[in-house]
């Protein structure tokens, strides 16, 4: 099972999207294959050992890329493209965390991107990088 930590800088909103998430598991039959909690980014860190990826909201990439140059970090922390935070569909964050950590695997370096997506703000999928493909 792929476990996700969701971050954000607030909490409402994405917690919001989180649940309705869940709810997408169950309607798509996934509960054997992903599940996703939510967490703000101050805890992360203390949250991170218990999860497969951190995915962070879109604003949070500059606070990641410090994070990430500080110290190293055991999981692949990979920013959402703003256009596909916004749909947050459970089907395609999946795809894009389960190839996310294969890139992880092979780079070790955070945060994870996928090619030609080095700068968040200039992505405008709104699915996963393998089915824009």
């Amino acid at each position: 099972m792929l476990k996700m930590l969701l971050c954000c800088g607030g909490g409402f909103s994405s917690s919001y999207v989180v649940e309705r998430m869940k709810k997408e598991i169950r309607e798509n039959q996934l509960e054997n294959e992903v599940f996703i909690e939510f967490s703000p980014f101050s805890l992360a860190l203390d949250k991170m050992h218990d999860y497969d990826i951190v995915i962070c909201c879109p604003h949070l990439y500059i606070y990641v890329k410090r994070l990430a140059q500080m110290q190293s970090l055991p999981i692949p922390f990979y920013i959402l493209p703003p256009r596909m935070y916004g749909m947050m569909e459970i089907k395609e964050i999946y795809q894009d965390a389960k190839d996310i950590i294969h890139i992880f695997r092979k780079s070790g370096e955070n945060p994870v991107h996928f090619p030609g997506e080095e700068n968040v703000l200039k992505i405008t999928r709104k699915c996963a990088y393998s089915h824009e493909k």
